[in-house]
């Protein structure tokens, strides 16, 4: 047996669902085609999601093209939704990149071909809507060579693209040696006959691309419509001969000690909680006792045991090994990003950036605050990119990556949990970092009034940018009961949610420089009311200074528009690094901050008569009065 897990990833409406469903029906899983139009999709199975039609969470279907078990991750089209597919990389085996082929590259497209490329998972690139009016074949593989990857190769052609009767066709002769020219770069053997006068026959380039695809260092291009069919099973062909499958001898056990992350979660309406899993070694067996490691806190665990187990696409299957997805049931604790024994490889860094926005969120009626704070604590665990944190004056704010989120959250909140919010306008994230070092003191009083009956000392000094918030001891770890270490470790973290400008403190090291207690008066609470106000007072020893985000940008206009574009940047407080003329066009790339970009994205039409493409994602931060 042959497993691949593989995920279908595009800019929204590129038709990525509809690709899914035609997948399904193909290799005879659905028996009719479900419609993202009226909301009968296989994957697109809730409420909200049926009704905008678009992908919010990830999904997993399954279908086997021969001895080979292919489950296709189904993930979010809309870049405000990037988290989601953020947790589907982390276990995929491959990837199919769907572009419009009357669109081509868009902006999304390239952020995520980036990230691919940066992880060298293999990709086949589908051109979709070739029946479709203004559908384009030269123009849109240049574009993708030019934009997306110069290693590209197309694998079929079309006929009467644009059409309805659109249909697609094996190559002619001749593009097999422009395939081997372009492969040739990075295979000596199709070099060498290249350089020969030789003319690499159909199966040597195949094997090459086979090769090269599998590195993550060529892409196979596809062109087909999901709603006639055409070019599908061409597609299909590809995933099963092109991208690399784990191989799982059906009759062995794997030995190994058990291993496998966490990437999804779901709750039903009772709030019972299931969690999708990908397994890269040893087996999981219902009723098992297994030890979780929490992603976001480094050296903490806790134990679960799996009272239910599915695996996708055999679920007779009693049991689930390596390359396996599975559904379990029985961790209330889990979150996504955990994993059992060994870490994922490649650690626990992200692939895209944090949220950028934050928006001030209250209940409709008053009196909802606790339902309100509840709700919006599951919505965060279910996803690691989007939290919340608690305000100065005890208001929550939720963190997001764009408006369409927002107003998913609302539909949220009030259909899944019944609490009707109100919204803030959306702000940028700001956030400071230490200015210098600082320490604070505060000892147990032996007379007079004394609050807390424990003695904290705390330093603060810049850590490496990126590098998050750090704590570590300068006293003996036996100073203290390991309970009281506990609670000034959380308190630190807690208190760094907000510095002495309102805003998260990162990139700093907190290092415990002093401790005493009273025994057996002093407890827990002591070091929990004591930490932030030492803290706090050496925060502003130190001093902080604020940033903001900011994205890094790349816009192409016609030359006409050059100096109104660039003029208008610069008045948004953009920086320029690069200016390359192609054809009868400028490209300008360089930074700018995150809370403009929108605004320029609204006004880019104007000043380029409607020519304008822009294209940017978030990197990158600089200092803000």
């Amino acid at each position: 047996m042959h497993i691949l897990n593989i995920g279908i990833l595009a800019h929204v409406d590129a038709g990525k669902t509809s690709l899914t469903e035609r997948l399904l029906f193909e290799t005879g899983v659905i028996a009719r085609l479900g419609s993202v139009d009226e909301g009968s999709t296989q994957t697109d199975t809730g409420e909200i999601e049926r009704r905008r039609g678009i992908t919010i969470r990830t999904a997993v279907a399954s279908f086997t093209l021969g001895d080979l078990r292919v489950n296709l991750v189904d993930t979010p089209g809309h870049a405000d939704f990037v988290a989601e597919v953020e947790r589907a990389l982390g276990v995929l085996d491959g990837a199919v990149l769907v572009l419009s082929a009357v669109e081509g590259v868009q902006p999304h497209t390239r952020v995520l071909m980036k990230t691919l490329r940066k992880l060298r998972l293999p990709t086949l690139i589908f051109v979709n809507k070739i029946d479709r009016m203004g559908a384009r074949e030269r123009e849109v593989l240049a574009g993708i060579r030019r934009r997306l990857s110069p290693y590209s190769v197309a694998l079929n052609t079309v006929h009467d693209i644009g059409c309805a009767a659109a249909t697609t066709h094996d190559l002619p002769a001749e593009a097999v040696e422009a395939a081997a020219e372009i492969l040739a770069e990075r295979d000596d053997d199709l070099l060498e006959s290249l350089v020969d006068g030789k003319t690499p026959d159909v199966e040597q380039v195949r094997a090459a691309l086979a090769r090269q695809c599998a590195g993550g260092s060529a892409h196979p291009v596809l062109y087909g419509s999901a709603m006639t069919g055409q070019g599908v099973g061409d597609l299909l062909d590809a995933i099963a001969h092109l991208l690399p499958s784990v191989h799982r001898p059906d009759d062995e056990e794997d030995e190994r000690p058990a291993a496998a992350t966490v990437f999804a979660i779901e709750r039903a309406p009772s709030g019972e909680k299931a969690a999708y899993l990908r397994v890269r070694a040893g087996v999981l067996r219902p009723r098992e006792h297994l030890t979780f490691h929490q992603a976001r806190r480094q050296g903490r665990t806790y134990d679960g045991r799996l009272t239910t187990l599915t695996v996708a696409g055999a679920p007779e299957q009693r049991q689930a090994m390596a390359g396996d997805i599975v559904k379990v049931w029985g961790v209330p604790e889990v979150r996504v990003g955990d994993h059992v024994g060994e870490p994922p490889p490649g650690g626990r860094s992200p692939h895209f950036s944090p949220p950028s926005l934050e928006t001030v969120v209250r209940p409709l009626v008053p009196g909802h605050e606790p339902r309100l704070h509840a709700a919006l604590l599951t919505l965060a665990e279910q996803d690691p990119l989007i939290g919340t944190r608690t305000l100065a004056g005890g208001e929550t704010s939720v963190l997001l990556y764009g408006e369409v989120q927002k107003e998913v959250i609302g539909e949220t909140l009030a259909r899944e949990f019944g609490v009707e919010a109100v919204f803030e306008p959306s702000r940028p994230v700001y956030f400071e970092r230490p200015s210098g070092a600082g320490e604070a003191v505060e000892e147990i009083q032996r007379h007079g009034p004394n609050e807390f009956m424990a003695t904290v000392g705390l330093r603060v000094e810049p850590a490496a940018p990126g590098s998050g918030v750090g704590y570590r001891l300068e006293v003996d770890l036996g100073s203290l009961p390991l309970a009281f270490h506990r609670a000034i470790e959380e308190s630190v973290r807690l208190t760094l949610r907000a510095g002495p400008h309102g805003w998260p403190v990162t990139d700093v090291m907190v290092t415990l420089t002093r401790t005493g207690y009273d025994a057996p008066s002093t407890v827990a609470a002591d070091f929990r009311g004591r930490t932030p106000s030492v803290l706090r007072r050496a925060l502003r020893r130190a001093g902080t200074t604020v940033y903001q985000p900011c994205h890094r940008f790349e816009v192409e206009v016609p030359l006409e528009a050059f100096s109104a574009v660039t003029g208008a940047l610069a008045a948004l407080g953009g920086e320029f690094d690069g200016t390359t003329r192609r054809d009868d066009t400028w490209v300008i790339t360089g930074e700018l901050p995150a809370a403009v970009v929108h605004e320029f994205e609204q006004r880019l039409p104007g000043l380029s008569h409607g020519e304008g493409a822009w294209w940017s994602e978030p990197a990158g931060d600089r200092p803000t009065r």
